[in-house]
């Protein structure tokens, strides 16, 4: 009985492609050479994911500036003054805001997918960025002649239109990158906020079929950046009720870390529908141990008490490298771990099948 099993997402970029990138903003290299080191890094984490027998691939987010910013590149109405979010260890992320309208994304991620799929014969998934992320782009204050309304509907427009790109450019599942959903909560207890980003995430969905709908999938966690998280202490069981209205066939879970999993599970045992598949994550990014298989299989076991196996995978907690400065986990060892979640995923499967 075969278990499925995907990545999350970013893959630490090879320490040339960040010295290229240092190089280019200095002006030290051309804009050619940095295209040459951005296809360098990608041709690699193709080759290494496909080494690990990972039968679903990315393309490790390799030339994304970050997993939120990347339809930002090229944009000129934006200001450096936008949302902060703190991390536990006292570093900062700062979004920046919207200046004038419209609103519309300097990169669709259906290159990204394009460019992966001329390297591999393997499925790709692709992540994106949620329209809610997004969302926190408009000032507070508002931007005079263009209405929060028409904002929305233009974020709307847009992050349909980049799931649709990805899926038409031969991606085999989309990925929401909803990380700010259990910082929500952080942000107003009540929930409000969770459900008004839920309410606009459905938004994006209702542009897609059932059937469609099947392939996109939805992610949170507590965050994960230079080993820190932003919203770790936030109960997950206030957050799973809400996020399973999301319109979704998939729901990718942190779930590795979580310090009691159990509880979590059983949680998620009582909000999974028919439709549903669910990836619960084995792997932790930030821990620096490299999981064995047999922790994995142990993981994978315990999912499986509480979930129906036709409807289980597995996935990695996080993303490796969400950030394109985070260098805080080696290149190796997310591959060793990554390739830890594949066999360990393969020793459950036979256990399960047997």
């Amino acid at each position: 009985m075969a278990i499925l099993t995907e990545p999350i997402g970013s893959i630490p970029r090879p320490i040339s492609l960040i010295q290229a990138i240092a190089a280019s903003q200095s002006g030290e290299i051309s804009s050619a050479a940095l295209a040459e080191a951005y296809d360098a890094a990608l041709r690699d984490t193709i080759a290494r994911f496909e080494q690990t027998g990972s039968p679903i691939l990315t393309d490790g987010e390799q030339t994304k500036p970050s997993f939120a910013t990347y339809p930002l590149s090229g944009i000129t109405n934006l200001a450096p003054n936008g949302v902060t979010i703190p991390f536990a260890d006292g570093h900062t992320r700062q979004l920046p805001s919207l200046t004038a309208g419209p609103f519309r994304y300097g990169v669709h991620v259906a290159g990204y997918v394009e460019a992966a799929r001329g390297l591999t014969q393997r499925p790709i998934k692709q992540a994106v960025i949620s329209a809610s992320a997004l969302s926190l782009l408009y000032p507070a204050d508002g931007i005079p002649g263009y209405s929060r309304e028409e904002f929305l509907a233009d974020l709307i427009d847009e992050a349909a239109t980049d799931i649709r790109g990805a899926l038409d450019a031969g991606a085999d599942s989309v990925q929401i990158d909803f990380t700010e959903a259990r910082l929500s909560l952080k942000l107003d207890p009540s929930a409000s906020l969770l459900r008004s980003f839920i309410a606009l995430n459905n938004q994006v969905l209702d542009r897609f079929t059932a059937d469609e709908r099947q392939r996109i999938g939805v992610h949170v966690c507590p965050g994960g950046d230079h080993d820190s998280t932003h919203s770790a202490d936030i109960d997950y069981a206030s957050l799973l009720p809400d996020l399973f209205q999301m319109n979704v066939g998939r729901f990718y879970l942190q779930m590795a870390s979580e310090p009691d999993s159990k509880r979590s599970l059983g949680i998620v045992r009582d909000l999974v529908k028919p439709n549903h598949t669910v990836f619960i994550g084995v792997i932790d990014p930030i821990d620096p141990a490299i999981e064995t298989p047999a922790q994995v299989r142990d993981r994978v076991l315990e999912a499986a008490s509480f979930l129906p196996i036709e409807q289980l995978g597995t996935t990695d907690d996080c993303g490796f490298s969400p950030f394109a400065d985070d260098t805080s986990t080696a290149r190796e060892t997310a591959f060793s771990k990554i390739k830890a979640r594949v066999e360990g995923t393969e020793l459950a499967a036979r256990v399960l099948g047997g």
